[in-house]
């Protein structure tokens, strides 16, 4: 039998982390498997559309690789995939008609007013709850149902589900599970508006789609029992389950769109990288066999085994995210890495430098592309610093010393026209020798000079290569002032 996965959103908005990682199991599991991989587009509830939802899904699924083999783009003869256009169709009235009439679902007819009735107050709240349908129209007569139908009355088609014995489903990660059909609330099928609920109308395409692996969070574990009977019902054999753990954050709460990193273009936003991102979803709650932890897609189709997909919550670890991060900006290609670099080098600096340069120094030492500004920003302009920063016990440097390191250097510098890196190395490192000082003594303020920063991503040569000749003078002239009226 051929693997057949889908992945099946409703636009909403921005694809969360969880959704992702739902995609890109349902993914892995197909392509592993040499299977096919379904997009379906379910917009059922048509309160929540948001516009311009479903391009988002597009896009997403295609800047993380995750092509889908059949879709609403792409129709195999399984199509519509828009459960909108399904609708007009009449296909899920067809179904639910069908269980109507083997006494698996009935018409009911109960008013907003009558099912409010039925809710009864939540201790401690000032809600109400309906914990449970009263199968009061079940007990209408075919002759009331038919009257009924015929004034036009709205209405709703539930499911009927028996009140004794249980019902059992087998998931891959948690066993079977047997529940008390007692338990089980009698779910509408098909809305007021014609339109399926999301509970019913997923049966149904995952079906006559031919799913044989269905990927999702485990709160639908409670939900899958009724999923059982519809399936049941109309004889069908029910797919390969594979509930995911919950995501939290590392508070161990539910990850909220409150967290401000709860979906991918969050993430993209705050210079996470796709592949990062990718790779790091699909260790929310997976475990590779192999002792490692960066894969590329390809690589993860080849080790992802379903079976090893944990129960326990995964923890969304940013620490962990940032520094897998940092690897993947390691690791990249120099042309790709500029491409994402700069708009974010442009953004601080303004002057005409080098922006691959500058990029450059700072490949190694960021673990977010939003890392770049902090490490940059002296270049377009040299901040106000406390001369403390030339005292360098290490280094062994005094402000005495380092004015005097700079008012030696200052004449050969502006002397020097080639401000090339291996120029201005030169330089600096012919007079530390001829001083016969350590390097330290003698790099140390001038990197403070032109960059007044303690930390940078650069040293001395590289910093004033980007900078300048004109540039590396004022900042050692404007330097050489401010030791000078502390010294002297």
């Amino acid at each position: 039998m051929k693997i057949r996965t889908r992945y099946a959103p409703s636009p909403t908005g921005r694809m969360h982390v969880g959704n992702l990682r739902t995609a890109l199991y349902a993914y892995l599991i197909a392509k592993h498997g040499d299977g096919d991989f379904i997009l379906r587009i379910e917009d059922t509830d048509q309160g929540r559309l948001v516009e311009g939802a479903v391009d988002i899904i597009y896009r997403t699924m295609e800047t993380t690789g995750l092509i889908h083999d059949e879709g609403p783009d792409k129709d195999k003869g399984f199509g519509p995939y828009v459960q909108s256009e399904r609708v007009t169709s009449g296909l899920y009235m067809e179904y639910a008609k069908q269980l109507v009439e083997k006494g698996e679902a009935y018409y009911c007819f109960c008013t907003k007013e009558r099912l409010e009735s039925l809710k009864t107050a939540v201790e401690g709240s000032e809600d109400k709850e309906i914990t449970k349908y009263d199968k009061h129209c079940l007990h209408l007569s075919k002759e009331e149902i038919e009257k009924n139908l015929a004034a036009g009355m709205p209405f709703v088609i539930r499911q009927n589900t028996p009140t004794e014995g249980t019902t059992s489903f087998t998931d891959v990660l948690y066993g079977t599970i047997t529940v008390d059909n007692a338990e089980l609330d009698d779910m509408i099928l098909i809305k007021s508006d014609g339109f399926p609920t999301y509970n019913f109308a997923n049966v149904i395409d995952d079906h006559l789609m031919g799913i044989t692996h269905v990927v999702r969070g485990n709160e639908y574990l409670s939900s899958t029992p009724k999923y059982t009977r519809l399936y049941q019902a109309f004889g069908w054999e029910e797919p390969v389950y594979i509930h995911c753990p919950l995501i939290t954050n590392e508070e161990h709460q539910k990850l909220s769109k409150r967290s401000g990193h709860s979906s991918f273009e969050d993430l993209v936003e705050q210079g996470f990288v796709t592949e990062a991102i990718v790779n790091f979803t699909a260790l929310l709650g997976w475990s590779p066999s192999v002792n490692e932890e960066i894969f590329t897609l390809q690589e993860l189709i080849e080790q992802f085994d379903y079976t090893h997909i944990s129960k326990s919550p995964a923890v969304f670890d940013m620490t962990k995210l940032r520094w897998m991060n940092g690897e993947y900006l390691k690791r990249m290609g120099s042309d790709k890495y500029y491409e994402l670099a700069l708009p974010f080098v442009e953004e601080v600096v303004k002057k005409p430098y080098d922006k691959k340069a500058i990029a450059d120094l700072v490949k190694t030492r960021i673990e977010t592309l939003l890392d770049i500004a902090g490490h940059i920003d002296f270049f377009e302009e040299l901040p106000e610093y406390d001369t403390e920063m030339y005292v360098h016990k290490k280094m062994k440097t005094t402000k005495e010393s380092s004015l005097g390191v700079l008012k030696d250097l200052l004449p050969r510098l502006q002397e020097l026209n080639d401000y090339s890196v291996p120029a201005i190395e030169a330089l600096l490192m012919g007079y530390v020798q001829e001083k016969e000082i350590k390097n330290g003594q003698g790099l140390w303020p001038v990197r403070t000079a032109v960059s007044g920063k303690q930390m940078t991503p650069g040293g001395a040569y590289e910093i004033m290569a980007i900078l300048g000749k004109d540039e590396s003078i004022r900042r050692i002239e404007k330097a050489i002032e401010l030791l000078e009226k502390e010294v002297e």
